[in-house]
């Protein structure tokens, strides 16, 4: 996320290139077995549409492990059907937005989001 890290974020920016990554990681399996899971993300932003496992399983399998439960999770979309909204908040998405075509316009809802989630949301830790 060159996005976050060009606009000064003080924390690790961890990038899955697919689903299947994205969850091996949050769990610490697979590549990253032995990976101390009780230190997680303040928040997770998750594209829906991910090769391998699909953001919406990614979510899915967020929620239904207790090591992982609790991390907030955003989803990201170009999707502007209700059908996928409403399929994220009921598998436990903490937040949906839809990306911005334009780039400068991504750059400022990605500034807004690490705004709230890292200065103004109060994360719970893990069970």
């Amino acid at each position: 996320m060159l996005t976050l890290e060009d606009s000064g974020v003080a924390t690790e920016i961890e990038v899955a290139r697919d689903g299947a990554e994205a969850l091996d990681f949050l769990l610490g399996q697979g590549a990253y077995a032995g990976r101390d899971t009780h230190k997680q993300p303040s928040f997770v932003l998750l594209d829906m549409k991910l090769p391998k496992l699909s953001g919406l399983d990614v979510l899915r399998g967020i929620r239904a492990n207790p090591i992982t439960a609790l991390v907030p999770v955003i989803m990201l979309t170009s999707s502007s059907e209700h059908s996928d909204m409403l399929a994220c908040y009921q598998s436990g998405a903490n937040s949906f937005v839809r990306k911005p075509v334009d780039f400068a316009e991504f750059t400022e809802k990605l500034g807004c989001l690490q705004a709230y989630w890292l200065g103004v949301n109060e994360a719970i830790a893990a069970i």
